[in-house]
């Protein structure tokens, strides 16, 4: 069996892309049906609209369509699949996500948890802040936004979304 054919969610990624979203991995859901974000209650179809970050509310079996707006989509497990405290820790692959980055070079890549970017920053989620960071060097720019999972209810907040939104359109 082929690693491609292990993959839980197909990378979304080509050369140039204004954004790349990265998650830590897919959902029970997602896994299941194929599309990226695809749990009924996850709010990432709707944040990105309401952001501004797409011009309609695109739904979860279109994700290859933002290929066209420039967004692609990758996760740091390719291979768990269900909440971040059920995938085995093995299975996040941040050297591999590194490599991907610096091969295809989005501009933009936006972390769609804290728990994403505390893997790939090695630093606890509590050393985390939402929003713009520091990129690595010769990394492009990075954004930490709010789970958008039904599960992280109690933290959800648009505003690091819109703050992306008038990054990319800048850019």
């Amino acid at each position: 069996m082929s690693d491609a054919s292990l993959h839980r969610l197909p990378d979304q990624l080509r050369g140039n892309l204004r954004l790349v979203f990265v998650g830590t991995a897919a959902s029970t859901r997602s896994a299941k049906v194929g599309h990226y974000y695809a749990h009924p209650g996850n709010r990432f179809w709707r944040a990105l609209h309401e952001a501004g970050i797409t011009p309609r509310r695109y739904r979860p079996d279109e994700f290859a369509a933002l290929l066209a707006l420039g967004i692609g989509f990758t996760d740091l497990s390719k291979t768990g699949a269900g909440m971040d405290h059920e995938i085995a820790r093995q299975s996040f692959d941040v050297i591999g996500f590194r490599a991907k980055i610096e091969t295809y070079r989005p501009k933009t890549i936006a972390f769609t948890s804290k728990t994403a970017a505390s893997l790939f920053y090695h630093k606890p989620t509590s050393a985390i802040a939402l929003g713009r960071q520091a990129p690595p060097r010769g990394f492009p720019e990075v954004f930490v936004l709010p789970s958008p999972s039904g599960a992280a209810s109690a933290t959800w907040t648009l505003q690091p979304w819109r703050e992306l939104a008038e990054w990319i359109a800048q850019t």
